[in-house]
């Protein structure tokens, strides 16, 4: 009987080249989780990853689902898949799920956090998890109003990756919310799903309307736009954490 697995997992990013496996790029998420997975079953297995986060990006809770033949419980792929995998890849669940269940395509909210530091010292024990962005001086109250004009259902080909400007561009943001924490910001945006390098475009324009670059009233302008040279530029990988799925 063949049956179908999601996973929850948490992972750091850093030392690979996103979720999805590349050719002739170093390790992926998947492909580590995928050998790991024909250790444990004796056969190769095919893994649905619910977001291709980017090279250095990190998550939380990305979901993933497979299909195997194997008895194994599902409780117990978790240790089993931890045994056999790095210590900065950690499988937190594991359950038995419908036939029907794919983590992509399943999905319906998306939850990411982009986080930096603004103060006047990197951070050397989290510089792989945040953006250092030296006495930037930030206008949180301007950068607040121009997030609520990239809130709704838009085009966002001013925010796509050049070589994925033919794709649909047309997304639905839920919530773009700022808030500081200590030494850091945080940028915790929801929606239903995101272009390639979508979510750090967005950041980016941020940061240039907090620094005086873009005024607020111009963000509308630029999605109207859909050119990607109206928009500010992607900032760093390390800041970006998917934090949870929803279906």
């Amino acid at each position: 009987m063949v049956r179908n697995i999601k996973l929850i997992i948490e992972y750091d990013g850093t030392n690979y080249c996103g979720w999805q496996s590349q050719a002739g790029h170093h390790s992926s998420i998947q492909e580590t989780i995928s050998d790991a997975l024909k250790k444990i079953t004796g056969k190769k297995t095919t893994l649905y990853g619910a977001s291709r986060t980017d090279s250095g990006v990190h998550a939380l809770e990305q979901t993933a689902n497979f299909f195997t033949d194997s008895r194994l419980p599902a409780e117990k792929f978790i240790p089993a898949l931890n045994h056999q995998l790095p210590p900065d890849i950690v499988i937190k669940q594991a359950l038995d799920v419908p036939p029907d269940f794919n983590a992509r395509t399943k999905a319906r909210r998306k939850t990411y956090v982009y986080t930096i530091m603004d103060g006047p010292t990197p951070s050397a024990l989290r510089r792989n998890f945040i953006y250092f962005a030296e006495r930037a001086k930030l206008n949180l109250k301007k950068m607040k109003k121009a997030a609520r004009s990239l809130v709704g259902r838009h085009n966002f080909r001013s925010f796509a990756t050049k070589g994925h400007l033919k794709e649909n561009c047309i997304r639905e943001i839920y919530s773009l919310n700022i808030c500081r924490k200590k030494d850091t910001l945080q940028f915790k945006v929801a929606g239903n799903a995101f272009l390639y390098n979508m979510v750090r475009a967005l950041v980016g324009t941020l940061l240039m309307v907090g620094r005086g670059k873009i005024q607020p009233e111009e963000v509308k302008k630029i999605i109207d736009s859909h050119d990607r040279k109206n928009a500010g530029p992607k900032v760093p990988a390390q800041g970006l954490c998917l934090v949870k799925i929803d279906y």
